[in-house]
């Protein structure tokens, strides 16, 4: 079992290929690749089967403020045509979307995660409950969540929390649409800077309101088709998600209004490993992976592993 855990902690961070070599640098041990495979891939299983997200309401009071984000990044996946003999021709290659969530209690630098690969908008708002409870979600508690502007992960945060929960879209993603239609409001690059700067402090400090109504008599006429009408888009995209815009409330509690945190988890938890040059998995086994990955995100390796295991077959 000692070995098992190396096998498997090396394996989580590189291919199975360079843990032979880990192996023998640090332990003078030599397992073939198709053995650390089955060993690392046994346990990554074992984790991703034997989890159980936190569904029940919580009946603590909690902490007063739970800061959470989620967001989705693509793995590549391949799958194989099930009716040739040889599985190595046939080949489908496509990108699946991991949804990757975390949450902290405000001021907490240590962040509990959660994710999905395989399941919807439904399992990734589980993931987000579970994580958010775990770190310090209660009854009294409110959700401050922060995302890219997709309607799943509001629907979500909307549908778990209630009136305990709101959700602000990422600013950055927001300044996307001002610079699109700064641009086409003004005929020089300066002057379109200089309008995009004053729109980002209102937005800071006043609220969407005036904005919207710089835009509106801006439109263009509803003929023209969305590529080419960015005053028209940006109006629509925020006169459409206008609980969604508290900047100035959110800044004024010293709360978050990017959702960087998570693009960043995205790139050391999940795509660190799943996302390496040439890589490709089957669906199932980048499930496990991911699994395996939120375990050692969340401190939980060495509880796994004190438990009485049975050894990988």
């Amino acid at each position: 079992m000692p070995l098992q855990r190396a096998v498997t902690d090396f394996a989580a961070d590189v291919s199975f290929a360079q843990t032979m070599d880990k192996l023998v640098e640090h332990y003078g041990v030599l397992l073939g690749e198709s053995t650390i495979r089955r060993i690392t891939q046994g346990h990554a299983q074992r984790m991703f089967e034997t989890f159980t997200p936190q569904a029940s309401w919580p009946e603590e009071a909690g902490c007063e403020i739970v800061i959470a984000e989620m967001d989705g990044g693509m793995v590549p996946i391949v799958a194989s045509d099930e009716a040739r003999s040889d599985r190595r021709k046939g080949k489908h290659l496509h990108w699946k979307e991991a949804k990757l969530c975390l949450a902290h209690a405000q001021g907490d630098c240590t962040p509990v995660y959660g994710g999905t690969l395989q399941g919807g908008a439904e399992s990734a708002g589980q993931a987000l409950f579970d994580c958010a409870t775990k770190a310090g979600f209660g009854k009294e508690s409110h959700l401050h969540a922060v995302g890219d502007g997709a309607e799943w992960i509001a629907l979500q945060v909307e549908e778990r929390f209630g009136a305990q929960g709101s959700y602000l879209i990422d600013f950055y993603h927001v300044c996307g649409y001002l610079a699109a239609a700064g641009k086409a409001l003004h005929s020089t690059e300066e002057a379109a800077v200089n309008w995009i700067q004053e729109q980002k402090t209102r937005l800071k400090t006043e609220g969407s309101e005036q904005l919207l109504q710089t835009l509106k008599p801006h439109r263009e006429p509803s003929t023209i088709p969305d590529e080419d009408a960015p005053i028209r888009c940006c109006y629509r995209y925020l006169s459409q998600r206008l609980n969604q815009l508290g900047y100035p409330q959110a800044l004024a509690q010293d709360l978050p209004i990017g959702s960087g945190e998570i693009e960043s988890a995205h790139r050391y938890v999940v795509q660190q490993r799943l996302k390496r040059p040439g890589a490709w998995w089957r669906i199932e086994n980048a499930e496990h992976m991911l699994a395996l990955r939120l375990n050692r995100a969340n401190k939980q390796w060495s509880a796994y592993w004190d438990n009485e295991l049975p050894q990988a077959a």
